[in-house]
Formats: C-alpha cells, sequence, structure tokens
C-alpha cells in the first residue's frame, strides 16, 4: 500500500523540489531542535544524493566516521519509496550492520523518533539465517542437543491441519548459543529443495518471506542475500516461484565496498564429494530399473577418482583453504567422464520419474544437484570461463567453482535496472580514485564524492606502529601486554581465521586475565557483538569485523591490528592479479587500505571516544608502513621492537 509522503507536495512543485526543501528543514532546523549536530559534510552528502534519485543514477557516496551518512540515505531512500510505491532495498554488508539499523535506538529508530515517523521497515534476512527442519529432523539421531530445539519449534509446525495463525521463529539469533560448526548441521543450505519439502509451508524462512514482501517502505537485507535474490531471480520465475525480493525503488549498499565479495559467493558453485555419494546411495536405496543402477553406479566411481586426482594434484597456500588445482590432461579427461556419466542418469531420471515409484523430494534435490555439478565442470572444462579450486579436510572434499567476469554479470543484471542506487562507505576510494571498486562491479558510469569526517582524531586517538615483530610469538607477545595495560576494552583483528585460532592456542597459556577473551564464530555474531559490548572489560578477537562492528563507549578503547590484511594468494584474488597490469597496485594494495581504514574506523565511533590503535608489522610488513601512514587521521608514533 503506498504511503503518505513525509512532506507535503504542491501542485507547483516537482517531488525533487520539495524533497530537497524538507530535507533542508530537517537538516538545519527538525534535527538540531531534537538535539543532532548540525554538520555541513552532511548537509553535502544530502544535496548530492538528491541529484542522484532524480537522475536514477549510481552515486559512490564516500563519508568519514560521524558524518551521519546513514540518516542521508534513510531520508532519501524512504521518502522515494513512498513516492514511487515501491519499497527500498538497503543492503548491508553482513548482519552485523543490520543490527545496527534495526536494533532498539537504532538509526532508523532515532529517524522515526526525531520526525515523528512511522517507517514500515522489515527484515529480510539471508537464507543460511534460518532453521531448515528437513535437516533438523534428519539429525536428531545423531546428535541429543538438537531434540531440545526439535520440541521447542511451534506447535503449527508438527500440525498437518491448515494454520489459523503463526509466530516467527526459526531465525539464526534464537539459537545464540550454537557454534557456528552446529548450525551448519541444521541450517538452511543450497542442496535443500524447498520446493518439494513437506514443511514448506510451515518453514520459518518462507512464512517471513511473505512478511518482508509486502513491507510499504524499507526492506533490510544483508549484501549476500540481495545477489542471491539477482543470481536465481530468473530461474526462480521459470520455476512459477517469486523472486526473494520484489521490485524496488531504489538499493542502498551500505559498506558498499563489500559487494563484490558477496556477488563471488552468491555465483559460487560447491560440489562436495560426500554429499554426492549420500544423495546418490540415497537414491539407489529406491525402486528403479537396473540400468538406473548402473548410471549410479558409474558416477559413484567416477567422482570418486575425480577428487582423487584433484586432491593429488593441488598446491595449497598458507592464509586460505583454497587449494589450487592443476588442470592436467588426466583430471581434465575424468572431469569429462564424470560430465558424461552425469548426464546419461538425467535422462534416466527423467524416465524414473514418470513412474512415480520413487520419493519425489529427493529426486528433484538429486537432480538439482546434478545439475549444479554439470554447470560446474563446464566451467572448469572451459577454462577461461571460470574461477576454481580446492577446498579439502579430513573429512570433506569440495570442488568450488564462479564464473570469472563477475563485473560483466553485475553490469548486466544489477545496474543495468534504471533505478537509484547509492554505495555508503567511508572507504570507497584510494587516494580518491575510486576506479578499482567501480571497475570490480563493472559500473561504467558513476557520480561520487568524498567527505571527511568532523572528528578532531588528534584529540581522541593515538596510533602506533611497531615495526620488525618477526614471528607471530611476538606479535601475540606485544598485544598480550598492551591488552592487559588496557585492561580489556579492545579489539583484536586478524587476517585469517588461522591466525585468530593461533593466538587462541596462546593466550590460554597465560588465563590468569580478569577480563573475558570473546572469540567470533563460537556463538552467533550479533550475540557475541552484543556480549562484547555489555562486558564492559572484555576482549574481541574476530578476522571478519573489520567493518561493521559499532561498539561506541568505554567497552571499546582499543583496536590491534595483528597484520595487514592483504588478500590471500588464492585462485580468486589469482584471478583479478591476472587481469591487472600491475598486481601489486591495482589488487593487493588498495584491498589492504580500504581494510586498514575500515578496522581502525572501529575505534572512534562517536565524538564522545576515545583510545589508541596499534598496527604491528613483521620485517615483510614494514616495508608499508610509510604507505599505512597515509592512510591514517593522525601522527604516528612508530615503535622499534
Amino acid at each position: 500500500m503506498k504511503r503518505k509522503l513525509p512532506f507535503n507536495l504542491s501542485k507547483d512543485q516537482s517531488f525533487y523540489e520539495a524533497l530537497s526543501d524538507w530535507v533542508g528543514d530537517v537538516f538545519y532546523d527538525i534535527l538540531p531542535e531534537k538535539g543532532f549536530d548540525l554538520r555541513d559534510e552532511q548537509v553535502f552528502m544530502a544535496f548530492q544524493l538528491n541529484q542522484a534519485y532524480k537522475q536514477k543514477q549510481v552515486m559512490f557516496a564516500e563519508a568519514g566516521v560521524g558524518t551521519g551518512k546513514t540518516l542521508v540515505y534513510l531520508l532519501y531512500a524512504l521518502s522515494y519509496a513512498r513516492y514511487t510505491g515501491k519499497p527500498a532495498i538497503i543492503a548491508c554488508a553482513d548482519e552485523t550492520l543490520i543490527e545496527q539499523l534495526v536494533k532498539k535506538d537504532g538509526d532508523i529508530q532515532k529517524l522515526e523518533q526525531a520526525l515523528e515517523l512511522d517507517i514500515d521497515v522489515r527484515l529480510a534476512k539471508s537464507r543460511e539465517q534460518y532453521l531448515c527442519i528437513k535437516k533438523l529432523e534428519e539429525k536428531l539421531p545423531m546428535n541429543e542437543s538438537f531434540h531440545e530445539i526439535w520440541e521447542g519449534l511451534p506447535a503449527f509446525v508438527h500440525e498437518t491441519n491448515s494454520m489459523n495463525r503463526f509466530s516467527h521463529y526459526g531465525d539464526r539469533k534464537d539459537y545464540a548459543h550454537l557454534p557456528d560448526e552446529e548450525w551448519t548441521e541444521i541450517g538452511w543450505d543450497s542442496l535443500q529443495d524447498c520446493m518439494s519439502c513437506v514443511y514448506r509451508h510451515r518453514c520459518g524462512q518462507t512464512l517471513h518471506r511473505e512478511h518482508y514482501r509486502n513491507s510499504a517502505d524499507l526492506i533490510v537485507c544483508s549484501h549476500d542475500f540481495y545477489m542471491e535474490h539477482i543470481w536465481t531471480k530468473d530461474s526462480r520465475k521459470r520455476e512459477g516461484q517469486l523472486p526473494l525480493l520484489p521490485e524496488a525503488s531504489s538499493v542502498v549498499f551500505d559498506e558498499g565496498h563489500l559487494l563484490e565479495f558477496a556477488s563471488q559467493k552468491a555465483m559460487t558453485y560447491r560440489m562436495r564429494m560426500e554429499t554426492l555419494e549420500g544423495l546418490l546411495e540415497r537414491l539407489s536405496a529406491s525402486d528403479m530399473r537396473e540400468t538406473t543402477l548402473y548410471q549410479i553406479e558409474d558416477i559413484m566411481l567416477a567422482n570418486e577418482k575425480w577428487f582423487e586426482l584433484l586432491s593429488k594434484e593441488a598446491r595449497s597456500e598458507i592464509g586460505t583453504v583454497r587449494q589450487y588445482i592443476t588442470r592436467s590432461a588426466a583430471v581434465l579427461e575424468q572431469g569429462r567422464l564424470l560430465a558424461e556419466s552425469i548426464e546419461n542418469l538425467l535422462n534416466e531420471l527423467v524416465f524414473e520419474s514418470e513412474m512415480y515409484v520413487m520419493d519425489d523430494y529427493l529426486l528433484k534435490v538429486v537432480e538439482e544437484y546434478l545439475e549444479q555439478i554439470q554447470y560446474s565442470l563446464k566451467l572448469f572444462l572451459e577454462d577461461e570461463k571460470g574461477i576454481y579450486w580446492l577446498e579439502a579436510t579430513e573429512d570433506e572434499h569440495t570442488f568450488v567453482v564462479m564464473p570469472r567476469l563477475v563485473e560483466e554479470i553485475l553490469r548486466t543484471k544489477v545496474f543495468s535496472q534504471n533505478i537509484p542506487f547509492i554505495f555508503s562507505s567511508a572507504t570507497l576510494s584510494y587516494n580518491g580514485d575510486f576506479s578499482y571498486i567501480s571497475q570490480s562491479l563493472g559500473i561504467e558510469k558513476c557520480e561520487k564524492f568524498s567527505v571527511e569526517s568532523p572528528y578532531d582524531y588528534d584529540e581522541m586517538m593515538k596510533v602506533f606502529v611497531a615495526e620488525n615483530l618477526a614471528r607471530d610469538e611476538e606479535k601475540f607477545q606485544y598485544a598480550w601486554e598492551h591488552l592487559k595495560q588496557n585492561k580489556g576494552k579492545s579489539l583484536l583483528l586478524f587476517s585469517t581465521k588461522e591466525e585468530m585460532n593461533a593466538f587462541r592456542d596462546f593466550y590460554q597459556k597465560d588465563s590468569s586475565q580478569e577480563w573475558k577473551v570473546i572469540f567470533e564464530g563460537d556463538k552467533e555474531i550479533s550475540h557475541t557483538v552484543e556480549e562484547f559490548q555489555n562486558e564492559h572489560s572484555s576482549v574481541l578477537c574476530s578476522y571478519h569485523l573489520w567493518e561493521g562492528l559499532d561498539v561506541p563507549g568505554e567497552s571499546l578503547t582499543q583496536v590491534v591490528i595483528v597484520s595487514l590484511p592483504f588478500p590471500p594468494k588464492d585462485p580468486v584474488f589469482d584471478a583479478k592479479r591476472k587481469h591487472a597490469e600491475n598486481p601489486s597496485e591495482e589488487v593487493d594494495v588498495p584491498y589492504m587500505l580500504l581494510r586498514m581504514r575500515q578496522g581502525i574506523g572501529r575505534l572512534i565511533r562517536t565524538s564522545e571516544d576515545h583510545g589508541q590503535v596499534h598496527i604491528l608489522l613483521n620485517g615483510r610488513e614494514s616495508a608499508h608502513s610509510e604507505l599505512i601512514k597515509t592512510i591514517l587521521p593522525v601522527q604516528v608514533e612508530t615503535m622499534k621492537v
């Protein structure tokens, strides 16, 4: 339902003129009267966005911490949504950023209260953030702890009669105590065929989808979910399903510099050796023709040999789980044999489905997975069209492939839409140049601007650079000493999960500290952040929260950057390096500097904040010391160790 504009629109005034006048009144009169600071940077950004909405442009809005950029884009997104009668989509980098927007006393609630508005904002979480009842049911015999979750489901989930009413359930936050490893066992994943699921109409994810689709103003989601919507939109329409998100009036990408990584994730196909074997074993237990059983046996043998060859010829790199795959003659030949076997089985399954003797749900899951594998193998065999790698542990072997030309897909499927796209972040450019992000996203034409933070950083923060810390243990020891001096209240940022876990092993040797050490991944992320914020002398260790973490006040007065966040040496970034004239200057350094700026920005979130940042460098990293100093908001004290 189309809602009333938040301002009056006269007959002799265009929407954009009235919007501009209203926004001016908001920032010059209304908000200051309600206790908000008047910021020139915020007003400048506001009038830049007016043109972006009027011209339906792509706009890179780079605004420093404290400029109030969120309030600006919310005003425009809300007004334009009501003008067009279509909701605006606010896509955040991750679930942590979403919480900052929609939580109690968050930015949206502050805007509602200040302007006396009733904003219809609804949350669209990624599908991985929801419980899969089918998976939970299957895991019950294997894990006693899941019985409590099963018994705690709403009564209507188990009922067979039609539902008169239902309640929201199944959100990852409802099971915050579960570590990520356990959640993956019962959370939704791409192997689930929701269309054939017996719980489809009672699924928390499906029920909530009907709720957020009806938003009149704003839908808040993650980058991942928005890109999954884009990537699956056409196929869902072909299957008679609605797209994951409704048609939008405009799209705002908060922390927009991370959209490329969400795009890569959405367009990635994963082929697990163990999953295919398990599915085919279950399928072979069905009543089927002998020829089909032979085809299943052929695929299982071809699949096992394929992964055996991949593992034998794969090459690992430190700091990434992605292993390089050698395209040897044997690997290519086995890939072709596997693809041919899959094609034969798919043809046999057409006949089996017409006999109506097999489980329809299982049959659809197998067919869909086989088709995904077919596409993955095609990208691999046609070398120039795909980026591929192997992920291997003791228990799992996964072949992963994604299209190489992500920017071309974004150009045609996203930015060809004639609507405003706003990228908001404090770090969109490199030395004032926006070409790194625009080229990565396939954006050929855009408007852009930068405004600095209004904060007096010289009075609020100190930055120390410790050089030539030769070994990780020396870095950890340095960090530990400063955690003691600061009595906790610190964020430790690592480049990789492995580095974070190495610090976990180190700190456990000395557990005499009075403050708590919290590690990312041990619980649901928003619960982890809340625990850190409420435990005023705790330490948070993370490898993801370089951006999105917003913890003002005394809970966070120190940030320790344990290593420079260069992109890993892996097949994905190597593909970017391969197509760059100067890989270091065009890929590695810009990525590292953008992430560094984000990490440093976790310290000062309000005008009342204060603290210190420590940047720890080994010998190789020390070569970048002078370059790092150019992006810091204050003079640096260098500490020779």
